[in-house]
């Protein structure tokens, strides 16, 4: 598979990765076995970014990772660049969530993480989400100091806003910036893309398939009691039979093209953006297949910009988040 690089100075991953989060919560049962299958599956695809955070589950996605990685020993354990992220707090059960960003917290943050990870440094910390009353030079601080300790190697933000990124890169280097990004999505482009460019920032896209609306394969109408998407704002109502005519347009692009519509969603990210890293989640073999694939098709310019208009941000109807999936967001609400 193509690589990237995860910032000036962190690792090189392949260019798509792996959201492991739906394999512990948010998008119904969960499968331990089948999402071991899908996590080994990936490593012999290549795929070596593998992206998870501590409130997945309340920590049993890390722990899941955890597992993975002993089982595979040392060697697995080389081929896998782990991320993972701390500063969302929750209850069992409760989406709402508060936002911590405090060093004590950090440090604890960090160590349970190696602990239910089972290695001795993570690869990419992310602050997860924002609290505005700890200054980013702070934060940046406190994980700086983690670098120092060889607990992680490189820096992560999440939905921070381009002058959080550059206060924070000018205290400790920043490898990437995690937010929502992909066709009906497209807030980045309003100054985080071209910051991170321009500070040799890579930019991690999450949900790049829309949390699965952009593969034309879902049914909102047919989702599980326990799937958070019950509740977002384009899966529900007039929004999603709106959302859902643009997804019939670009079934129909990607089947004239020879591809699936993922596949085409996936292309448009990579080939848009030399420094942008897709982590598509999912728990199945098929669809991980399918995703990694997506790194061999090719999209001319025109194309490319056919897409950009089909996906007018205009067009695309409801928030992506309920207003509590917000806390701690800077980046553009969408």
């Amino acid at each position: 598979m193509q690589q990237r690089k995860l910032g000036a100075s962190g690792p090189v991953t392949s260019a798509i990765g792996l959201g492991c989060m739906g394999m512990s919560e948010f998008y119904g049962e969960s499968d331990d076995s089948a999402s071991l299958r899908t996590l080994a599956r990936a490593v012999e695809l290549g795929v070596s970014l593998f992206d998870t955070a501590d409130t997945y589950g309340l920590g049993h996605n890390e722990a899941l990772l955890g597992r993975f990685i002993a089982e595979g020993g040392p060697s697995r354990r080389q081929k896998m660049v782990v991320a993972t992220k701390f500063g969302i707090v929750r209850a069992q059960g409760q989406y709402e969530r508060r936002i911590d960003n405090s060093p004590a917290y950090i440090r604890s943050a960090c160590e349970d993480s190696l602990r239910r990870l089972g290695v001795d440094s993570i690869d990419l910390y992310y602050c997860h989400r924002r609290d505005p009353a700890v200054p980013v030079e702070e934060l940046v601080s406190t994980l700086s100091e983690l670098v120092r300790e060889g607990k992680i190697v490189s820096i992560g933000l999440s939905e921070v806003s381009v002058d959080t990124l550059r206060r924070a890169h000018a205290v400790h280097p920043v490898a990437a910036v995690q937010s929502e990004y992909s066709l009906w999505s497209r807030e980045p482009e309003q100054g985080m893309l071209q910051a991170c460019a321009e500070l040799g920032v890579a930019f991690v896209a999450y949900s790049p398939l829309g949390r699965a609306f952009l593969t034309g394969a879902m049914d909102a109408t047919q989702l599980e009691p326990g799937d958070f998407r019950r509740h977002n704002p384009r899966f529900v109502g007039e929004a999603a039979v709106q959302n859902q005519c643009l997804v019939q347009e670009l079934s129909d692009w990607a089947q004239r093209k020879g591809a699936s519509p993922s596949q085409v969603a996936l292309a448009w990210l990579l080939q848009k953006h030399g420094h942008v890293i897709p982590i598509p989640g999912t728990r199945r073999l098929s669809y991980l297949e399918s995703n990694v694939a997506a790194a061999d098709l090719v999209l001319s310019a025109p194309e490319l910009a056919q897409l950009d208009q089909l996906f007018d941000p205009a067009q695309v109807a409801g928030a992506r988040y309920p207003e509590a999936g917000f806390a701690g967001i800077e980046s553009q609400r969408g």
